[in-house]
């Protein structure tokens, strides 16, 4: 076999995996994914995330702030990245929330607390993170840290 079909069938190989494994619970979000979602709230303008959600219908619900006044909640399609739902409300007191670099902190302390999918992630008003997920062994665990820092607080794994 030449090079190129080895890559080729590895890579489709790889690819029909990832899709099985998706379909085993379609809530779970990839961390690889991230990526994509971080892309696509950054392009509808959030600044600060509060809590970042995977729905049932391949949607992923974002909600945090625009700008220091704008406060949004939108569910973006995870397939073609359109808008499905949205809400935006005019708050005092300024953004807070977590900014794209603290969520790839906090995901990457979950990753390697042996995180393979998220749910769900959040963050409070005082920087306490928990990020809901699964092993790769498919079991729920979740870990706990602060904003800003690499180190987990906590882990729990049902």
């Amino acid at each position: 076999m030449t090079r190129k079909t080895i890559l080729t069938t590895s890579l489709a190989t790889l690819l029909l995996a990832a899709g099985a494994a998706h379909a085993d619970d379609d809530r779970r979000l990839l961390v690889e994914r991230l990526d994509g979602v971080l892309e696509q709230a950054a392009a509808f303008g959030f600044t600060h995330y509060q809590e970042i959600e995977v729905k049932r219908d391949e949607s992923v619900e974002v909600e945090g702030w625009l700008d220091d006044e704008w406060q949004a909640e939108v569910r973006l399609s995870l397939a073609s990245g359109e808008s499905l739902e949205e809400e935006r409300k005019r708050r005092e007191g300024g953004a807070w929330g977590m900014s794209e670099a603290d969520v790839r902190l906090a995901m990457e302390s979950a990753v390697a607390e042996g995180m393979a999918e998220f749910a769900e992630l959040q963050v409070d008003r005082d920087g306490r993170i928990e990020i809901e997920g699964y092993d790769a062994d498919g079991r729920e665990i979740e870990v706990k840290s602060r904003q800003g820092e690499r180190a987990v607080i906590e882990v729990e794994v049902d």
